[in-house]
């Protein structure tokens, strides 16, 4: 685990020089990454898609990434490279997708997850997450099925409050 100054981290909006590295995370991350011509069709054809990057000294360490449709908010994708995990940079990044949804004027938020990844449920459970079903069979790598979560979001007004409270 390398250490890092929670303080000096920066969240952007992703750009396609982003994507080899965006990339290298998944491969890191997921069984089934996505490739990159997946990402590059999310930046410049997804009309729907928002995709951020977590940058630490010019370095991008993790990346999330939403559709904004109507007042919802879809979680596509979240990672934080390997050598970072377990600083709670995941909820840090969460955190402010969770923000920028209200932005965009998403009322709530919605994922899904491994039925299998208790870490991941336990971080998004933190975050306000709730169970709301399963999608039988919905990882192509192993069949396993997917845990379908919701979570009520702030109204905008109260935006700032909700957010210094999630970052204490």
């Amino acid at each position: 685990m390398t250490p890092i100054d929670r303080n000096r981290l920066v969240f952007r909006s992703m750009t396609l020089e982003d994507v080899p590295t965006i990339v290298a995370i998944e491969l890191e991350s997921f069984a089934t990454p996505w490739t990159q011509e997946a990402f590059v069709n999310e930046l410049t054809n997804n009309h729907f898609a928002r995709y951020m990057v977590m940058d630490y000294e010019n370095d991008v360490i993790g990346y999330a990434g939403m559709w904004t449709i109507m007042d919802e908010a879809h979680v596509t994708n979240v990672a934080v490279r390997e050598a970072y995990r377990g600083q709670g940079l995941g909820e840090r990044l969460m955190t402010e997708l969770q923000r920028t949804a209200v932005l965009f004027g998403a009322r709530r938020m919605t994922l899904e997850v491994r039925v299998s990844n208790d870490i991941a449920q336990r971080l998004y459970a933190k975050l306000g997450f709730e169970p709301s079903g399963i999608r039988p069979g919905y990882y192509s790598d192993n069949m396993e099925d997917a845990l379908i979560m919701w979570a009520d979001l702030p109204e905008s007004s109260g935006l700032e409050q909700w957010y210094d409270e999630e970052r204490t």
